[in-house]
């Protein structure tokens, strides 16, 4: 059986959902990208979370003894439903069974470094707990996920107040993207990006995260 901490809850399932892996986006929004000073990518940039950076609703983020500068981007969450594989865009939305809110906490430091010596991110991106993610909503539940005000407050102030119609690839065109190269499998998730105004934590902080029609996570920092 799988670690209660690799699993994830679909309101309506019966029984908790194994996650396999975490296919995440970079540089989705153009405000964020140029907030770091990176191009706009003309194809969508993707690295991968392990199961083991889950984190649950309510739990506490650890921050590794390696980076002192901890970033959070909250984004919305896909889960996947069923297999795919070089899937078309029009039929992409089919894979979709839930959607959730997910925190991708960088190690800004960490990966500034691992990027100007053109090394892979996952130091930064896939050490655990770097991945809180609310429960999921089933996907009929939401009437358009590319028009969701997507939220994230640091002990109650606002740092991050975006909406996901500034998606530069929007999920079919990515979905069909990321199925080029993995086949997509029930329990996969995929994390769409972030908007503007990421920034650090520290020990103590609250973070509170929501989506229109999705629903909320709340983590702290130890």
């Amino acid at each position: 059986m799988p670690s209660s901490r690799h699993c994830i809850r679909l309101t309506g399932a019966s029984a908790p959902i194994a996650v396999g892996k975490i296919v995440c986006l970079a540089r989705n929004y153009v405000a964020h990208a140029q907030e770091l000073g990176n191009e706009v990518p003309a194809e969508p940039v993707l690295f991968i979370k392990p199961a083991s950076s889950l984190l649950a609703d309510g739990g506490q983020i650890r921050i590794p003894p390696y980076s002192s500068d901890c970033h959070h981007e909250v984004e919305l969450a896909l889960l996947i439903g069923r297999s795919g594989q070089a899937i078309s865009a029009a039929n992409a939305m089919e894979l979709v069974s839930g959607y959730g809110v997910a925190l991708d906490m960088t190690l800004r430091d960490t990966q500034n470094r691992l990027k100007t010596k053109g090394l892979p991110w996952e130091l930064a991106k896939g050490f655990d707990t770097a991945c809180p993610l609310s429960d999921f909503v089933p996907a009929d539940q939401v009437s358009d996920p590319h028009q969701l005000r997507i939220q994230l407050r640091v002990n109650g102030e606002l740092r991050q107040d975006g909406c996901s119609d500034c998606m530069i690839h929007r999920i079919p065109q990515l979905l069909s993207f990321i199925s080029q190269a993995f086949t997509l499998e029930p329990g996969d998730i995929v994390l769409t990006g972030t908007p503007a105004g990421v920034g650090p934590v520290v020990s103590g902080d609250v973070l509170e995260a929501s989506i229109d029609q999705v629903g909320q996570l709340r983590v702290s920092v130890a």
